[in-house]
């Protein structure tokens, strides 16, 4: 029986610039780096303590990279407190924590134009 999700892979144009962004600004760490070729590596990024990794995948690698896109939300204890830190270290936000009945949530971008979605459930 599955019990949890292990990886979900992100595409990216740099991956050092990718694990920059993650490890600098959003506060993960480097819990993989495989070499997969030329400057390409297998890289798992995660919050400390986390069970379910990122993938950051060199789109090179990749055919009809242009259809793939990530969907991920992040959770997180204390929404403002995250939106801040991330937001001081430079992540760029969508607009602000919305609290709704199911939980306070908010849209942050990567260097690559992702977008992803901070949750803080109720």
């Amino acid at each position: 029986m599955i019990n949890r999700i292990a990886t979900v892979a992100v595409y990216v144009k740099d991956q050092q610039k990718a694990k920059a962004f993650w490890t600098e600004k959003a506060g993960f760490e480097v819990k993989a780096e495989h070499p997969m070729g030329p400057g390409m590596y297998w890289l798992e990024v995660a919050p400390p303590q986390a069970e379910t990794c990122l993938v950051i995948y060199p789109e090179g690698m990749m055919e009809d990279v242009e259809s793939k896109n990530a969907s991920l939300v992040f959770d997180c204890e204390n929404i403002q407190v995250t939106y801040t830190t991330m937001k001081q270290n430079g992540v760029v936000f969508k607009g602000e924590p919305k609290a709704m009945q199911w939980g306070t949530f908010v849209q942050f971008q990567d260097e690559d134009g992702h977008e992803f979605v901070l949750r803080q459930p109720s």
